[in-house]
């Protein structure tokens, strides 16, 4: 089992930044990737960002290339999302993913356990 937290989402104007993080608890945090997914009101979960287990690979959707940051640290059993220049596009509901296996993937689907959300406003 894993347990993960999110947090640091808010409200932040066009152009601003926020940092998201995620604590795992349960197995060992350095044992799966992690994955970050957005939904917006009235669209399906979306594909952000996704990082291995060293955090040596990541893997980015085309919209957020440049501007988001994955990283991890694993002696905190801590994810990161670090999103800069923020859009206001990118207002949704933030979740982190873990996924048992080793390599990252795009598709919620194929991760095993999600946190409870974090929402991040960007407004005009």
């Amino acid at each position: 089992q894993v347990q993960l937290v999110e947090s640091g989402g808010g409200s932040v104007q066009a152009g601003g930044s926020l940092r998201l993080s995620c604590v795992a608890s349960g197995r060992t945090f350095s044992s799966y990737a992690m994955g970050w997914f957005r939904q917006a009101p009235g669209k399906e979960r979306q594909f952000v960002a996704a990082i291995n287990t060293r955090g040596t690979m990541t893997y980015y959707t085309d919209s957020v290339k440049g501007r988001f940051t994955i990283s991890r640290d694993n002696a905190k059993n801590t994810a990161y999302l670090q999103m800069n220049s923020l859009k206001v596009e990118d207002t949704a509901v933030y979740y982190c993913a873990a996924d048992l296996k080793t390599i990252p993937r795009r598709v919620a689907s194929e991760y095993d356990y999600w946190g409870q959300g974090t929402q991040v406003t960007v407004s005009s």
